[in-house]
Protein backbone atom coordinates (compact mmCIF):
# COMPACT_ATOMS: atom_id res chain seq x y z
CA UNK A 1 0.00 0.00 0.00
CA UNK A 2 1.45 3.38 -1.31
CA UNK A 3 2.03 6.01 2.01
CA UNK A 4 0.15 9.30 1.71
CA UNK A 5 1.31 10.69 5.73
CA UNK A 6 4.78 9.45 6.64
CA UNK A 7 6.53 9.36 9.94
CA UNK A 8 10.18 8.24 10.65
CA UNK A 9 11.54 8.30 14.05
CA UNK A 10 9.57 11.15 15.18
CA UNK A 11 9.98 12.45 18.54
CA UNK A 12 7.89 15.53 19.77
CA UNK A 13 8.99 17.52 23.25
CA UNK A 14 7.14 19.85 25.16
CA UNK A 15 8.65 22.60 27.90
CA UNK A 16 6.18 22.81 30.75
CA UNK A 17 6.43 24.91 33.35
CA UNK A 18 7.59 28.58 35.50
CA UNK A 19 10.15 30.62 36.58
CA UNK A 20 13.02 28.43 36.78
CA UNK A 21 10.76 25.15 36.89
CA UNK A 22 10.84 24.12 33.23
CA UNK A 23 11.02 20.97 32.50
CA UNK A 24 10.59 18.26 29.56
CA UNK A 25 7.98 16.19 28.37
CA UNK A 26 8.27 13.54 25.66
CA UNK A 27 4.83 13.34 23.91
CA UNK A 28 6.30 10.97 20.96
CA UNK A 29 9.43 9.13 21.63
CA UNK A 30 10.73 7.55 18.38
CA UNK A 31 7.14 7.04 16.55
CA UNK A 32 7.50 5.46 12.95
CA UNK A 33 4.06 4.72 10.76
CA UNK A 34 2.94 5.03 7.56
CA UNK A 35 -1.08 6.03 6.28
CA UNK A 36 -1.98 4.64 2.94
CA UNK A 37 -3.78 6.61 0.39
CA UNK A 38 -7.33 5.76 0.98
CA UNK A 39 -6.32 4.07 4.54
CA UNK A 40 -8.66 4.64 7.75
CA UNK A 41 -5.30 4.19 10.39
CA UNK A 42 -6.98 3.73 14.09
CA UNK A 43 -4.90 5.29 16.52
CA UNK A 44 -5.62 4.02 20.53
CA UNK A 45 -4.49 4.70 23.94
CA UNK A 46 -5.10 5.95 27.16
CA UNK A 47 -5.67 9.98 27.80
CA UNK A 48 -1.70 11.56 27.85
CA UNK A 49 -0.27 8.75 25.48
CA UNK A 50 0.45 10.98 23.04
CA UNK A 51 -2.45 10.68 20.14
CA UNK A 52 -3.49 13.70 19.48
CA UNK A 53 -0.05 15.11 19.06
CA UNK A 54 1.22 12.04 16.47
CA UNK A 55 -2.13 13.88 14.59
CA UNK A 56 -0.51 17.49 14.74
CA UNK A 57 2.97 16.11 14.19
CA UNK A 58 1.35 14.51 10.42
CA UNK A 59 -0.38 18.24 10.02
CA UNK A 60 2.70 19.44 10.51
CA UNK A 61 1.14 21.79 12.92
CA UNK A 62 3.90 21.12 15.47
CA UNK A 63 6.96 20.31 14.30
CA UNK A 64 8.96 17.59 15.81
CA UNK A 65 12.15 17.72 17.79
CA UNK A 66 13.63 14.14 16.00
CA UNK A 67 12.39 12.71 12.78
CA UNK A 68 10.63 13.40 9.70
CA UNK A 69 7.27 14.24 8.49
CA UNK A 70 6.32 13.18 4.51
CA UNK A 71 2.91 13.83 2.57
CA UNK A 72 2.75 12.56 -0.45
CA UNK A 73 6.44 11.57 -1.03
CA UNK A 74 7.55 15.43 -0.13
CA UNK A 75 9.55 15.86 3.16
CA UNK A 76 7.77 19.06 4.87
CA UNK A 77 9.57 18.73 8.42
CA UNK A 78 11.42 21.64 7.69
CA UNK A 79 8.97 23.67 5.33
CA UNK A 80 8.45 27.22 5.49
CA UNK A 81 4.78 28.37 6.67
CA UNK A 82 4.04 29.71 3.44
CA UNK A 83 5.02 26.70 1.56
CA UNK A 84 3.32 24.42 4.02
CA UNK A 85 0.03 26.96 3.37
CA UNK A 86 -0.14 25.63 -0.63
CA UNK A 87 -0.54 22.12 0.84
CA UNK A 88 -2.97 22.67 3.86
CA UNK A 89 -6.19 22.48 1.73
CA UNK A 90 -5.03 18.72 1.04
CA UNK A 91 -5.11 18.25 4.70
CA UNK A 92 -7.30 18.82 7.49
CA UNK A 93 -8.33 18.35 10.81
CA UNK A 94 -11.47 17.19 12.61
CA UNK A 95 -10.79 18.53 16.49
CA UNK A 96 -12.38 16.72 19.48
CA UNK A 97 -14.07 19.90 20.92
CA UNK A 98 -16.40 21.65 18.24
CA UNK A 99 -16.70 24.55 20.60
CA UNK A 100 -13.42 25.76 20.49
CA UNK A 101 -12.98 24.70 16.88
CA UNK A 102 -15.39 27.58 15.66
CA UNK A 103 -14.78 31.77 16.30
CA UNK A 104 -17.62 31.91 18.04
CA UNK A 105 -18.02 35.56 16.42
CA UNK A 106 -18.44 33.81 13.07
CA UNK A 107 -22.09 32.50 11.49
CA UNK A 108 -21.37 28.59 10.90
CA UNK A 109 -21.82 29.82 7.35
CA UNK A 110 -18.75 31.92 7.33
CA UNK A 111 -16.71 29.19 9.33
CA UNK A 112 -17.17 26.67 6.95
CA UNK A 113 -16.55 29.37 3.88
CA UNK A 114 -13.49 30.78 4.95
CA UNK A 115 -11.27 27.65 3.66
CA UNK A 116 -12.75 28.64 0.25
CA UNK A 117 -11.85 32.49 0.06
CA UNK A 118 -8.46 31.29 1.61
CA UNK A 119 -7.34 28.61 -0.76
CA UNK A 120 -9.68 29.00 -3.77
CA UNK A 121 -10.02 32.45 -3.43
CA UNK A 122 -13.50 32.63 -4.24
CA UNK A 123 -16.08 35.20 -3.27
CA UNK A 124 -17.89 35.37 -0.29
CA UNK A 125 -21.11 34.78 -2.54
CA UNK A 126 -20.07 31.54 -4.69
CA UNK A 127 -18.14 30.09 -1.02
CA UNK A 128 -21.60 30.91 0.91
CA UNK A 129 -23.61 28.96 -2.00
CA UNK A 130 -21.06 25.80 -1.75
CA UNK A 131 -21.52 26.28 2.75
CA UNK A 132 -24.91 25.83 2.31
CA UNK A 133 -24.32 22.50 -0.44
CA UNK A 134 -22.04 21.39 2.50
CA UNK A 135 -24.36 21.95 5.20
CA UNK A 136 -27.41 19.52 3.39
CA UNK A 137 -24.77 16.71 2.95
CA UNK A 138 -23.48 16.69 6.72
CA UNK A 139 -27.62 16.55 7.76
CA UNK A 140 -27.57 20.09 8.77
CA UNK A 141 -31.05 20.80 6.73
CA UNK A 142 -32.93 23.06 5.38
CA UNK A 143 -29.20 24.68 5.46
CA UNK A 144 -30.62 27.95 5.66
CA UNK A 145 -31.87 27.12 9.58
CA UNK A 146 -27.86 26.69 9.95
CA UNK A 147 -26.06 28.43 7.92
CA UNK A 148 -27.26 32.14 9.71
CA UNK A 149 -26.37 30.71 13.23
CA UNK A 150 -23.52 31.12 15.23
CA UNK A 151 -21.86 28.52 17.43
CA UNK A 152 -23.64 28.58 20.71
CA UNK A 153 -26.62 28.22 19.03
CA UNK A 154 -26.27 24.79 17.75
CA UNK A 155 -26.17 21.55 19.92
CA UNK A 156 -22.78 19.60 20.40
CA UNK A 157 -23.97 16.76 17.22
CA UNK A 158 -24.75 19.76 15.49
CA UNK A 159 -21.48 21.69 15.70
CA UNK A 160 -19.67 18.62 15.37
CA UNK A 161 -21.26 18.26 11.86
CA UNK A 162 -20.74 21.66 10.94
CA UNK A 163 -16.83 21.05 11.54
CA UNK A 164 -17.05 18.21 9.49
CA UNK A 165 -18.38 20.18 6.49
CA UNK A 166 -16.00 22.98 6.99
CA UNK A 167 -13.51 20.33 6.89
CA UNK A 168 -14.33 18.40 3.99
CA UNK A 169 -15.44 21.48 1.66
CA UNK A 170 -12.17 21.50 0.10
CA UNK A 171 -12.16 17.53 -0.76
CA UNK A 172 -8.66 17.19 1.47
CA UNK A 173 -6.79 13.88 0.36
CA UNK A 174 -6.16 13.37 4.75
CA UNK A 175 -7.98 13.87 7.63
CA UNK A 176 -7.35 13.75 11.20
CA UNK A 177 -10.00 13.13 12.75
CA UNK A 178 -9.55 13.67 16.51
CA UNK A 179 -11.70 11.56 19.05
CA UNK A 180 -14.28 13.45 16.72
CA UNK A 181 -17.39 11.75 18.72
CA UNK A 182 -15.81 11.76 22.79
CA UNK A 183 -18.21 14.65 23.74
CA UNK A 184 -20.83 13.63 22.16
CA UNK A 185 -23.99 11.10 23.17
CA UNK A 186 -23.63 7.77 22.40
CA UNK A 187 -27.01 8.13 20.17
CA UNK A 188 -25.11 10.93 18.08
CA UNK A 189 -21.69 8.84 17.81
CA UNK A 190 -22.86 6.46 15.34
CA UNK A 191 -24.19 8.85 13.01
CA UNK A 192 -21.19 10.90 13.29
CA UNK A 193 -19.05 8.05 12.51
CA UNK A 194 -21.21 7.18 9.44
CA UNK A 195 -20.59 10.57 8.18
CA UNK A 196 -17.09 10.60 8.22
CA UNK A 197 -17.21 6.95 6.46
CA UNK A 198 -19.65 8.05 3.87
CA UNK A 199 -16.86 11.24 2.69
CA UNK A 200 -14.16 8.73 2.76
CA UNK A 201 -15.69 6.46 0.44
CA UNK A 202 -16.97 9.62 -1.79
CA UNK A 203 -14.05 11.21 -1.70
CA UNK A 204 -11.36 8.69 -1.22
CA UNK A 205 -9.54 10.17 1.71
CA UNK A 206 -6.60 8.78 3.99
CA UNK A 207 -7.91 9.12 7.97
CA UNK A 208 -6.05 8.80 11.16
CA UNK A 209 -8.50 8.14 13.81
CA UNK A 210 -7.74 9.05 17.20
CA UNK A 211 -9.69 7.34 19.63
CA UNK A 212 -9.15 5.72 23.43
CA UNK A 213 -11.98 3.00 21.80
CA UNK A 214 -10.65 -0.10 20.21
CA UNK A 215 -13.93 -1.62 19.87
CA UNK A 216 -14.80 1.17 17.49
CA UNK A 217 -12.21 1.66 15.68
CA UNK A 218 -11.46 -2.33 14.94
CA UNK A 219 -15.48 -1.74 13.20
CA UNK A 220 -13.86 0.85 10.94
CA UNK A 221 -10.05 0.93 10.33
CA UNK A 222 -7.89 -0.60 7.89
CA UNK A 223 -4.80 -1.07 10.41
CA UNK A 224 -4.58 0.20 14.30
CA UNK A 225 -1.72 1.28 16.12
CA UNK A 226 -1.57 0.99 19.87
CA UNK A 227 0.05 4.02 21.33
CA UNK A 228 1.63 4.17 25.44
CA UNK A 229 3.24 6.84 26.81
CA UNK A 230 4.68 7.88 23.42
CA UNK A 231 5.32 4.57 22.11
CA UNK A 232 3.79 2.61 19.65
CA UNK A 233 3.36 -0.85 21.37
CA UNK A 234 1.22 -2.89 18.73
CA UNK A 235 0.49 -2.29 15.23
CA UNK A 236 -1.07 -4.33 12.99
CA UNK A 237 -4.17 -5.41 10.80
CA UNK A 238 -7.35 -4.08 12.60
CA UNK A 239 -9.20 -7.22 13.03
CA UNK A 240 -6.14 -9.42 14.16
CA UNK A 241 -5.00 -7.24 16.62
CA UNK A 242 -8.69 -7.24 18.85
CA UNK A 243 -9.06 -10.69 17.85
CA UNK A 244 -5.44 -11.37 18.58
CA UNK A 245 -3.90 -8.85 20.50
CA UNK A 246 -0.38 -9.93 21.75
CA UNK A 247 0.97 -6.86 24.24
CA UNK A 248 -0.22 -6.58 27.40
CA UNK A 249 -1.64 -3.29 27.29
CA UNK A 250 -3.60 -3.82 24.44
CA UNK A 251 -5.00 -6.94 25.89
CA UNK A 252 -5.74 -4.55 29.12
CA UNK A 253 -7.91 -2.29 26.96
CA UNK A 254 -10.04 -4.71 25.32
CA UNK A 255 -10.48 -6.22 28.86
CA UNK A 256 -11.90 -3.39 30.14
CA UNK A 257 -14.71 -2.97 28.55
CA UNK A 258 -17.80 -4.72 28.57
CA UNK A 259 -17.53 -6.76 25.18
CA UNK A 260 -14.51 -8.53 26.94
CA UNK A 261 -16.74 -10.76 29.15
CA UNK A 262 -18.19 -12.45 25.90
CA UNK A 263 -14.96 -13.37 24.81
CA UNK A 264 -13.49 -16.54 26.37
CA UNK A 265 -10.92 -16.50 23.93
CA UNK A 266 -9.61 -13.11 25.59
CA UNK A 267 -6.64 -13.44 27.65
CA UNK A 268 -8.11 -10.85 30.83
CA UNK A 269 -4.96 -8.60 31.83
CA UNK A 270 -5.68 -6.14 34.75
CA UNK A 271 -3.49 -3.30 35.11
CA UNK A 272 -1.93 -1.73 38.30
CA UNK A 273 -2.16 2.12 38.79
CA UNK A 274 -2.44 4.92 36.24
CA UNK A 275 -0.53 5.64 33.14
CA UNK A 276 3.27 6.85 34.00
CA UNK A 277 4.24 11.08 34.01
CA UNK A 278 5.88 11.35 30.65
CA UNK A 279 7.86 13.95 31.90
CA UNK A 280 9.50 11.44 33.64
CA UNK A 281 9.11 7.87 32.02
CA UNK A 282 9.90 4.64 33.46
CA UNK A 283 12.94 2.83 32.82
CA UNK A 284 13.05 -0.03 30.98
CA UNK A 285 9.80 -0.96 29.05
CA UNK A 286 6.97 2.23 30.01
CA UNK A 287 4.41 -0.44 30.63
CA UNK A 288 6.14 -2.36 33.44
CA UNK A 289 5.45 -0.23 36.78
CA UNK A 290 1.78 -1.94 35.66
CA UNK A 291 2.08 -4.92 33.73
CA UNK A 292 1.57 -7.72 35.72
CA UNK A 293 4.08 -9.84 33.26
CA UNK A 294 6.70 -7.64 34.08
CA UNK A 295 10.21 -9.26 35.05
CA UNK A 296 13.51 -7.40 36.36
CA UNK A 297 14.32 -7.51 32.64
CA UNK A 298 11.65 -5.25 31.28
CA UNK A 299 12.77 -2.89 33.98
CA UNK A 300 16.31 -2.27 33.46
CA UNK A 301 15.68 -2.73 29.33
CA UNK A 302 13.40 -1.00 26.73
CA UNK A 303 12.25 -3.32 24.22
CA UNK A 304 12.60 -3.04 20.80
CA UNK A 305 9.51 -3.12 18.56
CA UNK A 306 9.65 -5.96 16.59
CA UNK A 307 7.94 -8.09 13.24
CA UNK A 308 6.24 -10.99 14.58
CA UNK A 309 3.95 -11.75 11.18
CA UNK A 310 3.26 -10.03 8.53
CA UNK A 311 2.52 -6.36 9.18
CA UNK A 312 2.19 -7.35 12.87
CA UNK A 313 4.82 -5.51 15.33
CA UNK A 314 4.93 -5.58 18.99
CA UNK A 315 7.11 -3.72 21.37
CA UNK A 316 7.67 -6.80 24.49
CA UNK A 317 10.28 -8.30 25.61
CA UNK A 318 7.84 -11.48 25.58
CA UNK A 319 7.63 -11.23 21.31
CA UNK A 320 11.72 -10.24 21.16
CA UNK A 321 13.99 -12.71 21.00
CA UNK A 322 16.84 -10.50 21.68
Amino acid sequence: MAGLVELRNVTMDFETGFFGRRKRVRAVDNVTLTIGRGEIYGLVGESGSGKSTIGRVTLRIYKPTRGRVFFDGVDITDMRERELRKMRRRMQLIPQDPYSAINPAQTIGEAIAEPLVVHEKMSWREALEAAAKALEEVGLTPASDFIGRRPRELSGGQLQRAVIARSMILRPDYVVADEPTSNLDASIRASIVKLLLDFKERYGASMLFITHDIVLISLIANRIGVLYLGQLVEEGPAEEVVDKPLHPYTKALLTAIPLAGGRPDLEKVYLRGEIGDPSNPPSGCRLHPRCPFATEKCSREEPPLVEVGKGRFVRCWLYSKS
